[in-house]
């Protein structure tokens, strides 16, 4: 039984929440156990790991606590805050982990590499290896500034600071590169019109 005169199961997540705020341990207990495996289930869903899942359920429930008074029950139910919560603590989590890409100076060897042989097309389907064919064609100056922005999610200045250009430069780059591609990949491939 608790002050509100209910058991704690009967509780409702609001009135639950209102207890963890206030440090009542077995309220604090009640609520970290109805939800739990909600909580848990979505960040093993973003991040596939079962140790990094547990740290991020600890870390939503630590977070419910400290902003337990900022809950507004007209944007939501206590469920949605908290996956919400999880949800985001584990998609920074993956971001924080994300490795090493391969460095923008490498990409000049990288991209003089891209070649159709009878063993690439065998292996890459058909729409791939137009990617990359029409990404080879391009001036190296745009491939280099689509591939850091596409490939790498460099933003536009921090490819100008990479490459020690002028930020509208580098729209600009990515901008026409795009327009081709988009062009060579939309128009009919030899072939198609008969």
């Amino acid at each position: 039984m608790t002050g509100f005169g209910l058991p704690v199961g009967r509780l409702s997540d609001e009135a639950l929440l209102s207890g963890l705020a206030t440090g009542d341990p077995e309220l604090a207990v009640a609520f970290v156990r109805r939800f739990q495996h909600r909580i848990f289930g979505v960040a093993i869903a973003v991040l596939g790991d079962p140790q990094l899942a547990e740290d991020i359920a600890q870390q939503t429930f630590e977070r419910a606590w400290r902003h337990a008074q900022i809950y507004d029950s007209r944007r939501g139910s206590v469920m949605t805050w908290l996956t919400t919560i999880s949800h985001n603590l584990a998609i920074d989590a993956v971001r924080s982990r994300r490795p090493e890409p391969l460095a923008p100076e490498d990409l000049d060897a990288l991209l003089g590499v891209v070649t159709e042989t009878p063993e690439q097309l065998a292996l890459a389907d058909e729409a791939s290896s137009r990617l990359r064919a029409a990404v080879a064609r391009l001036p190296r100056e745009q491939g280099r500034a689509l591939v850091m922005a596409g490939i790498y999610g460099m933003t536009a200045q921090q490819i100008a600071d990479r490459e020690k250009i002028p930020l509208g430069t580098v729209k600009t780059r990515i901008r026409t590169a795009m327009g081709r591609l988009r062009t060579t990949l939309t128009s009919p491939k030899r072939g198609d019109d008969v």
